[in-house]
């Protein structure tokens, strides 16, 4: 089995990665977020978050990458879906948070529900190990 580090599966987006890793590490991102959130002070918050966000930002898209791959999708498609994460951060208010929620619906069945891809695709080798043949 193609064993993967928990920094190449944050900090490049090259490859496939396997659900449960990809979905820990995204649940790492959204908690780290939320901690930031609910304990940065409003009066540095608009400075420090120009540091934070993007520091979240970027694991992020390199997770969404790689899960998107071993699904046989572009890494691409992992724009919509921060850009959904961003509009609808932390509460969606109108009718366009519910397009940029139903981007977030469509992200997680997409990504925490589909297996991957059975043997290699253009991305690289199945994370899981080869298919079996029955």
């Amino acid at each position: 089995m193609n064993q993967m580090g928990f920094g190449e599966l944050l900090f490049s987006a090259q490859g496939r990665a396997p659900r449960f890793p990809s979905i820990l590490a995204a649940a790492l991102l959204v908690t780290l977020a939320a901690f930031y959130e609910a304990f940065a002070e409003s009066t540095l918050h608009w400075i420090t978050g120009w540091f934070v966000y993007p520091a979240l930002f970027y694991p992020g898209a390199c997770v969404l990458s790689k899960r998107l791959h071993d699904r046989g999708r572009s890494g691409w498609w992992a724009a919509p879906i921060l850009v959904s994460v961003v509009a609808v951060w932390p509460h969606p208010v109108g009718f366009l948070d519910f397009v940029f929620f139903l981007v977030l619906v469509w992200a997680f069945v997409e990504l925490a529900l589909m297996p991957g891809e059975q043997g290699a695709n253009r991305y690289g080798v199945n994370p899981m190990g080869p298919a079996l043949i029955v």
